[in-house]
């Protein structure tokens, strides 16, 4: 798989916002829409705030975005948790999308209920037609696991398309993902990983022996393209690589 490696934090931000735009452009230009499916946690915020700043706020036609969550944590919008409250103050408040670009996880709903919520607004979505997001973007947990598919965790083995909810039982509280089987349906997926810190997972998920349980991450093999965008230091146990 394709390992975009770069010297530093800010190489890779730039470097994955130029995918973003690349996987735009010609997802619009096919279907008149590009949908997302967005990471959350720390590392995506940066990519948010560039995509949103004048250096490539002019090179995508917003108004054609669409944007969906890969996980949510069980958390109000306003929480500072929230991934979609992250997302909105870093991208899609500054871009100005309308409210019916943007589809966020109802965490108001019991667990259970929201991600049958969310599995039935993505099905409408892309109905009549199989859900295939054009993109989706990852970040990758020093544990190895990515959207809410933690180790050792029910959800990593369910067959099912959809969204469901998910009890971190290290972090006694309930996540939103959509399965592995969704994820695979996309068109493209690109994981964002920088620091030191998230060496030894980059090392095991791309070169460690297959397991799911211990190393959800491996579970990603989307229908279309995978890439990797790395900075020196997350890449710095990996063989025989070379930056960008």
């Amino acid at each position: 798989m394709p390992l975009h490696i770069y010297p530093t934090a800010d190489d890779v931000l730039h470097g994955l916002a130029r995918y973003f735009v690349g996987q735009a452009r010609p997802a619009i230009a096919a279907r008149g829409r590009f949908s997302v499916a967005l990471s959350g946690g720390s590392s995506p915020k940066k990519l948010y705030e560039l995509l949103a700043s004048p250096a490539y706020q002019s090179q995508v036609d917003w108004a054609k975005v669409y944007f969906f969550f890969g996980d949510e944590r069980n958390v109000p919008p306003t929480d500072p948790e929230s991934n979609y409250g992250m997302a909105r103050a870093a991208l899609l408040a500054p871009l100005h999308l309308a409210d019916t670009q943007v589809f966020a996880v109802d965490t108001a709903l019991p667990p259970a209920e929201a991600a049958r919520a969310y599995t039935r607004a993505i099905e409408a979505f892309f109905a009549p037609y199989e859900a295939r997001f054009d993109l989706v973007l990852l970040g990758l947990g020093a544990d190895a696991h990515t959207a809410s598919l933690f180790p050792h965790t029910s959800v990593l083995r369910d067959p099912g398309v959809g969204a469901r909810e998910v009890f971190v039982a290290e972090k006694q509280v309930y996540r939103i993902t959509l399965t592995a089987p969704l994820l695979n349906q996309a068109r493209a997926g690109a994981f964002l990983v920088y620091g030191a810190d998230k060496a030894a997972a980059v090392q095991r998920v791309l070169h460690g022996p297959r397991d799911i349980d211990e190393l959800p991450a491996q579970l990603i093999a989307p229908a279309g393209e995978l890439q990797w965008f790395l900075d020196s230091a997350a890449a710095s146990l990996l063989p025989n690589v070379e930056q960008e």
